[in-house]
């Protein structure tokens, strides 16, 4: 495996409503399926060329202080999109997001990396 930083591999957390939700699945207690979700899951914006094993590596060194394990890494690669930018065709940047799932147990405050 290669030394790359870990901060070129994982660019930013990716939070929305959606991810939020995602996030706290684990506290949920109100539906009987999510009681079974032990797990915190976060969504990352990642290097479009880095692979789920550098990924991992990244997560667990940049919160090395709160002794994350990553247990699964799933990855979507976006592709760009068609804008119309004042009448005239634009792209929307091409992205890569990472969802990771944590060992039970283990939290990214919002503080930290």
């Amino acid at each position: 495996m290669n030394n790359k930083n870990p901060y070129d591999v994982i660019k930013s957390r990716y939070i929305t409503e959606k991810t939020q939700v995602l996030g706290n699945l684990h506290k949920s207690e109100s539906n009987a399926c999510t009681k079974k979700c032990n797990t915190p899951k976060y969504v990352f914006l990642v290097d479009r060329k880095a692979n789920k094993v550098e990924i991992a590596a990244a997560i667990e060194s940049i919160y090395s202080e709160s002794k994350v394990k990553v247990i699964a890494v799933n990855t979507i690669n976006y592709k760009q999109k068609k804008k119309m930018v004042r009448g005239r065709v634009g792209y929307k940047a091409a992205f890569k997001k990472a969802i990771v799932t944590l060992e039970a147990g283990d939290v990214i405050d919002e503080g930290q990396g």
